[in-house]
């Protein structure tokens, strides 16, 4: 039974650092060598990072990741990498580059392109055909792209009729609920139904409203995950892996292409690595977002972040997720009370920066507030209080926010939730005036939920009890509350994500048990004001559908849902 050590490159890369990149791939690609491993496997579009997009309309960008390619290849002194590059033959494809002994000896191109949800595959990349086999360590091995592996009758299918007994899957896929779960699932099938062996690398990391988990994987031909590394943190683990050899089979139109042959020397035993225990959901939300968080504010060149801290519930929360992604010194709370901010909100803002070990800032905004409305006083003469003067506390706020960035160079981390900018309750140039929407894709319900999980961890409220317990306000008006205008979170937010994540109808969503007002009410709400939404800064991505990358509806649209 033929003996293969393996080692798995879980690493997070940043979209075109193509000398960064190359400088990890290269450092773990030595630290797999000295640990004397056949392969190493890296994940997809590793050297230019994923994904580039426009960036590959560049020339100069691509032969930059073609010259880096060949580079990381003069580093495989007696061992074999594996690693995702853009390669340019008249077309560009989105393939693997496979190294060995100093030299590119090969190249493997995506077959199935991606064209649906975040992906734009097609805009960038022709189709690979005819997947080779290498040989190996005495192993047929097998390699495809991410989406290769997903489809019964795609490469892994095609590679194992040649008589593959490993597959080698390299993935930039990234992170949602329960995506996870699909992916083990599916994992467990192709291998089982393939009679193989797969090994499936993944990115981790966040790129702009993306997060990639990781949670690389060894599957063996039974279908159980023998190996796991975990998600969200970057690591190189290394297996020693036995495999049944099975006979090969020739099919005309495609070749076999020899690496190497099995080692017959002794190599040191290497320590086995433990189970990773997995993660509940919301542990998997809240580590997403963090690493969003990070990940985002240090690619983008920041290194502090402003939080408008109002008391409540969305900002606290916020401010908790960013202390945790970059430190509590990097994170400063900026309270801007108003004659209608209640002593529980002010006081509720002060005890959490206290509790995260923030800074935090004061300004009153009632004078300005006063001299705006003196400003439009001939202008308003004879017209009632309403969201008009609501929204100019709100902007105010969002000035003097952006006035602090500008000032010192901090990015403003804006602190809606995707309940809220479903149906347009945020202020446009006001509270949605940011550079980064960590909530973007949380739903309100989710929030307190979140809130909790963080108190548990901590065993120990530090985000106050009272922010948790409070009714939601905006605070713009005598005793306002967020059901003076919508409905309860426990209705409102199944409601949206039967509308914007499954693409229900008014009747459907009736169906389900809510009523026909309150949906319809809603569905108008959340048509209204996609102009809003497409004005907003990216915010992580957590749900199967988002808005931006998923959802991508036309601002001016005459069609009604309800």
């Amino acid at each position: 039974m033929p003996s293969i050590r393996i080692s798995i490159a879980q690493i997070n890369t940043s979209v075109g650092n193509i000398e960064a990149n190359e400088s990890k791939i290269i450092q773990y690609i030595k630290q797999a060598s000295n640990q004397e491993s056949d392969i190493v496997i890296f994940p997809e579009l590793a050297i230019t990072g994923y994904p580039p997009e426009d960036l590959l309309h560049k020339p100069h960008f691509v032969e930059k990741n073609m010259i880096s390619a060949r580079k990381i290849a003069q580093s495989t002194e007696n061992i074999c990498a594996v690693y995702g590059f853009v390669e340019s033959d008249n077309k560009l494809y989105n393939s693997a580059a496979v190294s060995h002994d100093g030299e590119l000896i090969s190249t493997s191109r995506k077959t199935l392109l991606p064209n649906y949800g975040v992906f734009d595959e097609k805009r960038y990349f022709s189709t690979g055909e005819n997947p080779d086999i290498y040989a190996m360590a005495g192993l047929n091995i097998g390699i495809n792209i991410c989406e290769d592996i997903w489809f019964d009758s795609g490469p892994t299918k095609t590679q194992s009729e040649l008589g593959a007994e490993l597959i080698l899957n390299i993935n930039a896929s990234p992170y949602h609920q329960n995506k996870n779960l699909d992916r083990v699932k599916m994992l467990s099938e192709k291998a089982k139904n393939n009679d193989v062996y797969i090994v499936y690398v993944n990115m981790v990391g966040g790129q702009d409203e993306l997060v990639f988990d990781g949670g690389s994987t060894i599957t063996n031909c039974r279908g159980r995950i023998i190996h796991e590394l975990g998600q969200f943190q970057e690591k190189i683990a290394t297996y020693d892996l036995n495999i049944p050899s099975k006979h090969q089979t020739n099919v005309t139109g495609h070749k076999r292409i020899f690496i190497s042959e099995q080692k017959n020397h002794v190599k040191p035993v290497i320590e086995s690595t433990p189970d990773v225990q997995s993660m509940s959901e919301i542990e998997q939300i809240y580590n997403a977002l963090v690493l969003g968080t990070r990940d985002y504010v240090r690619k983008c060149g920041f290194e502090k972040v402003l939080i408008a801290l109002s008391g409540g519930i969305d900002s606290s929360l916020v401010a908790a997720i960013a202390a945790k992604a970059l430190g509590p010194e990097n994170v400063i709370g900026l309270s801007m009370p108003s004659v209608f901010s209640s002593d529980g909100s002010k006081s509720d803002a002060k005890k959490l920066s206290e509790n995260l070990n923030i800074g935090m800032k004061t300004i009153e905004i009632n004078p300005i507030f006063e001299s705006f409305i003196n400003s439009l006083s001939i202008e308003f003469l004879e017209t009632e209080w309403d969201s008009t003067e609501e929204n100019i506390q709100s902007r105010i706020r969002g000035n003097l926010a952006m006035a602090m960035s500008n000032k010192f160079n901090l990015l403003v981390l804006t602190t809606g939730n995707k309940s809220e900018m479903a149906v347009g309750y945020a202020t446009i140039y006001g509270d949605m005036a940011g550079g980064f929407s960590v909530l973007k894709d949380v739903s309100k319900s989710t929030v307190y939920k979140l809130c909790k999980y963080i108190n548990e961890q901590h065993r120990s409220p530090i985000i106050p009890i009272s922010v948790i317990n409070k009714p939601p306000s905006a605070e713009l008006r005598p005793d306002q509350k967020d059901s003076d205008t919508l409905p309860d979170y426990s209705i409102l937010d199944p409601i949206l994500s039967l509308y914007i994540e499954n693409d229900m109808c008014l009747d459907d969503i009736v169906n389900e048990g809510f009523n026909r007002s309150t949906v319809s009410e809603i569905i108008k709400l959340v048509d209204r004001n996609e102009y809003k939404r497409h004005q907003s800064p990216p915010g992580i991505k957590i749900t199967s559908k988002n808005f931006g990358r998923d959802r991508r509806m036309p601002i001016s649209n005459q069609f009604k849902s309800h």
